[in-house]
């Protein structure tokens, strides 16, 4: 039987801990003990980081497994599907805020500048080399101890302490001459690209007017994809197509013909044989393999 609707989780439905709409911190710890309903699948409308110290387990992103280990830290952006199963001894430190606590009050820059939060293929964690872990773990405990105190301008040092965090990531997830090699131009169209799919694939599966959009040709944006992801314009599209028909697939009452016409499809029958050709099962397969785990 298929699960109910996913649910989709907002700051404040984070208690007792949570004072804030903005922003959350606290220790892994204290955040399973109090929040329980974590360890199911469901969705965020915010940006969450956490850092694991101690246990282990697994955790399930967007049907992708990752284990979990000391120095396992993993960054989620809105509407990515998540849960984990963890050791009774697993601790670390977990903060999430939202989209305004970081664009709007305190910085020009755009979280989607950051390579693990602006594009759907790059991975959602890190390990920590045990340098690199004790230095995010106590920029980690300065954030958890500035939430819990009063303190003038709060949420301007919170803001400065993940930013900070934030840069020391990027620059583990994305050297300095791995960024050397890159076209950032690509980059930014590629982005731009991601941002439109996002918005319109349910109506849009044109490349060509995706192409339109960015005032660019269909060649020159089919350059782009095949520089920065070795993908053609259609694949990307097709892509979050798929990774949508999956999250509704297991996490929605829908049925399959219910969810193709979501998608934008009529055509059963293509609808099934696209998800085949990306995943080689059928969506009544997917059902049956994903739910058994569940």
């Amino acid at each position: 039987m298929k699960a109910k609707t996913l649910p989709v989780y907002n700051i404040e439905k984070f208690k007792p801990l949570c004072h804030e709409k903005d922003f959350y911190a606290s220790t892994v710890s204290n955040h399973l003990k109090n929040n329980d309903f974590t360890s199911s699948p469901h969705k965020h409308n915010f940006f969450l980081v956490v850092l694991f110290t101690q246990g282990s387990g697994n955790h399930s992103v967007d049907f992708v497994n990752y284990d979990i280990k000391p120095g396992s830290i993993f960054m989620l952006s809105p509407g990515q599907i998540h849960s984990w199963t963890l050791t009774e001894d697993t601790d670390g430190y977990i903060f999430f805020h939202n989209k305004d606590f970081y664009e709007l009050n305190f910085s020009s820059n755009k979280l989607q500048d950051y390579p693990f939060y602006c594009s759907v293929y790059n991975s959602p964690t890190l390990i920590l080399k045990a340098n690199d872990l004790q230095k995010s773990k106590s920029i980690f405990k300065e954030i958890n101890l500035e939430y819990k105190q009063k303190q003038l301008i709060k949420f301007k040092r919170l803001f400065v302490l993940v930013e900070l965090l934030y840069i020391d990531l990027l620059r583990l997830y994305l050297p300095q001459e791995q960024i050397d090699k890159q076209n950032q131009d690509y980059l930014i169209k590629l982005r731009k690209l991601e941002g439109l799919i996002n918005d319109n694939y349910k109506t849009i599966k044109s490349p060509a007017k995706y192409a339109e959009m960015m005032f660019l040709g269909i060649k020159q944006l089919n350059r782009v994809c095949k520089e920065c992801l070795n993908k053609s314009t259609s694949d990307i599209i097709t892509d979050r197509i798929i990774l949508e028909a999956k999250r509704l697939l297991i996490y929605s009452p829908f049925k399959i013909p219910e969810i193709a016409e979501q998608l934008g499809y009529t055509d059963i029958s293509y609808f099934t044989r696209l998800f085949k050709k990306k995943n080689g099962i059928t969506p009544a397969a997917f059902i049956k393999t994903y739910s058994a785990l569940l």
